[in-house]
C-alpha cells in the first residue's frame, strides 16, 4: 500500500528542519503577523456568539457520532451522489487514487487541469503525478497559485502562502507573469493573478478539487471559499473530479447549519465565508457534464479503529490550531515536513504513515494546551499526542538503546538513597570542566543536544538531603 502524506516519508526530523527556519527573520516575521491578524478576528467573531461553546459541542458530538457509523454514511453517500447522476470512486491509498484521477483526466483527452485547493491532492502528491504523465495542473486559489509559481511548499492549511509578504508575492509575479512593472500594493497582486487564472478558467475543461464537506443524506459536496475561484471550477468545466478523505462525511444537509458558522469564524475569523458552495450529481443545461467524487482512504481506517486516536478525524481543516500553536508560530509549516503542518499535523501525518515516517512529531510540541482551547470540533491534540509518544516508545523499545539503558540506570539511581548519594557527589565532581558562573553551557557528545539550546544550572554543592540534615539535626 503507498500512503504518501506530501514528502515527509523522506523529510528530516523535525527538530533538524526547524533549526534553519528559526535563523530566519523575515519567515518568522511573516508568519508571526498572519498568525496574530487571524487570531484576533476569530475571538471577536466567536464572541459574538453567546452559543460558540454549545456549537462546539455539536459539531463534536455529530463528528463522533458519524464516525462510529462511518461504514454506513459512506455507503449513503454513494448510493444518493450516484442517484443524482454522479460516479463514486473507491480509493485504498495514493497511488490507486492518483491513478483513478489521471484516467479520468485521460477519458477527456486534456492537456490541463484547473485546481481547486485541496489538501487531499497534496497528501496523495497529485500535481507531481499528473505533471510525470504530461498533464499540467493550473492552482486557483490565490496562496496555492502563489506556492505553485514560486516552486514553493504550503504552510499553513487555510493560508498556505502565509510565510510570504507582500513583497515576495511581487517578485514572483513578475518573474513567472512576466509583468516587470508590477506594483506591490493588494489590488495591484490580485489584479494580476485575476487577468492571469481567467483565461485558464474560459478554455481549461477539467477540474479537480477537494470538499469540505460530503452529506450523506443528498450526496452532495459542499466547498467553502473567499475568492470565488472554487465556485468557477464547480460550475464552468465540462467534467468535475472532486478527492476527499472518507472522514469528510456528515450525515444530514441540516448538519451544516453548524459547521458553517464553526469554520470560517475559526479559519479566517469571517462571519461566513464569501462563497459557499453546494454541487449534488450531475444537471443538464447548468454545470459540468460529468461529476466525480473519489473517496479516499490512505490510512484512515486504522485511526478509526483506534479509540483513543479517532478523534484526530473529526478535523474539519480550519487551521485555528496553528495559529495559537507557540512552537507553529516559530517556525512555520515547513518544519514539519508533511501537508499536514501544526498540532494537527503532529498527530494526523504519523497515523495517516501508521508511524513509519514523521516519528519527531508528535514530540513538536510543549503540550501547553492552546490547540484544544481553539479547536472548534474539540479535538483534545494534547491527549492524542500523549498516546501516540506511548506508541512511538512502545513500538521503539530496547533495552540496548543509549537512551532505553540510560533510563535504567537512573531508575536504579532513584531507587536506592545511598545510589542518589552518591551519584550526586560524582556528578558535581564531573561537572567541573563545563561550568561557568553556575552555569553549564555545553554538555559533550549526545549530551550537548540539551545545551545546544539551552543553558543548564549547574548542580549546586549542596542537595536538598544534604540540607535537610544539617538544617534538622540529623533527622533522616
Amino acid at each position: 500500500m503507498t500512503v504518501r502524506v506530501g514528502d515527509s516519508a523522506s523529510a528530516p526530523s523535525f527538530q533538524k528542519a526547524a533549526l534553519p527556519l528559526l535563523d530566519d527573520s523575515q519567515l518568522r516575521k511573516n508568519v508571526r503577523h498572519a498568525t496574530e491578524v487571524i487570531q484576533r478576528k476569530r475571538a471577536l467573531v466567536a464572541g459574538e456568539l453567546p452559543d460558540w461553546q454549545a456549537l462546539r459541542d455539536a459539531a463534536s458530538a455529530i463528528k463522533e457520532r458519524t464516525l462510529l457509523r462511518l461504514d454506513e454514511y459512506l455507503l449513503q453517500f454513494e448510493a444518493a451522489c450516484t442517484a443524482a447522476g454522479g460516479r463514486v470512486h473507491w480509493a485504498r491509498d495514493a497511488e490507486e487514487a492518483n491513478r483513478i484521477v489521471i484516467d479520468l483526466v485521460r477519458e477527456q483527452d486534456a492537456a490541463e487541469v484547473l485546481k481547486i485547493k485541496t489538501m487531499t491532492s497534496d497528501e496523495t502528491g497529485l500535481n507531481r503525478a499528473l505533471e510525470e504523465r504530461g498533464i499540467h495542473p493550473h492552482e486557483t486559489d490565490l496562496a496555492e497559485l502563489i506556492v505553485q509559481l514560486g516552486k514553493d511548499r504550503p504552510s499553513h492549511i487555510v493560508v498556505p502562502a502565509l510565510h510570504k509578504n507582500r513583497s515576495q508575492v511581487r517578485e514572483i509575479f513578475r518573474e513567472q507573469m512576466h509583468l516587470p512593472n508590477l506594483g506591490d500594493s493588494p489590488q495591484d497582486l490580485t489584479d494580476a493573478a485575476r487577468r492571469y487564472l481567467r483565461e485558464r478558467f474560459l478554455r481549461v475543461k477539467t477540474a479537480i478539487g477537494g470538499a469540505n464537506f460530503l452529506i450523506a443524506e443528498t450526496g452532495s459536496v459542499c466547498i467553502v471559499e473567499s475568492e470565488g475561484n472554487g465556485r468557477m471550477c464547480l460550475t464552468m468545466p465540462d467534467t468535475l473530479i472532486l478527492l476527499a478523505g472518507i472522514e469528510k462525511i456528515i450525515p444530514t444537509f441540516r448538519d451544516l447549519e453548524v459547521f458553517l458558522q464553526l469554520l470560517p469564524r475559526s479559519a479566517t475569523g469571517e462571519r461566513m465565508n464569501p462563497y459557499n458552495s453546494i454541487w449534488t450529481g450531475v444537471h443538464p443545461g447548468d454545470g459540468p457534464r460529468n461529476f466525480h467524487v473519489v473517496l479516499l482512504d490512505n490510512g484512515r481506517s486504522p485511526i478509526l479503529a483506534d479509540d483513543e486516536a479517532r478523534q484526530t478525524l473529526q478535523c474539519i481543516r480550519c487551521g485555528a490550531c496553528l495559529n495559537t500553536c507557540p512552537v507553529y508560530r516559530q517556525t512555520g509549516g515547513h518544519a514539519y515536513g508533511s501537508t499536514y503542518a501544526g498540532p494537527i499535523g503532529a498527530i494526523l501525518t504519523p497515523q495517516l504513515q501508521n508511524l513509519q515516517h514523521a516519528q519527531s512529531l508528535p514530540y513538536a510540541s510543549s503540550l501547553c494546551g492552546a490547540c484544544y482551547e481553539v479547536c472548534p470540533v474539540k479535538i483534545n491534540i494534547p491527549e492524542v499526542l500523549i498516546h501516540l509518544r506511548g506508541r512511538i516508545t512502545r513500538e521503539q523499545h530496547s533495552s540496548l538503546k543509549p537512551e532505553a539503558l540510560g533510563m535504567r540506570i537512573v531508575a536504579s539511581v532513584f531507587r536506592s538513597r545511598r545510589r542518589l548519594e552518591t551519584a550526586h557527589r560524582l556528578a558535581q565532581l564531573g561537572q567541573k570542566p563545563f561550568v561557568s558562573d553556575g552555569w553549564i553551557r555545553r554538555l559533550p557528545g549526545e549530551l550537548s543536544a540539551w545545551t545546544n539550546v539551552r543553558d543548564l544550572r549547574a548542580i549546586p554543592k549542596q542537595s536538598f538531603r544534604q540540607w535537610w540534615k544539617e538544617t534538622h539535626h540529623g533527622a533522616k
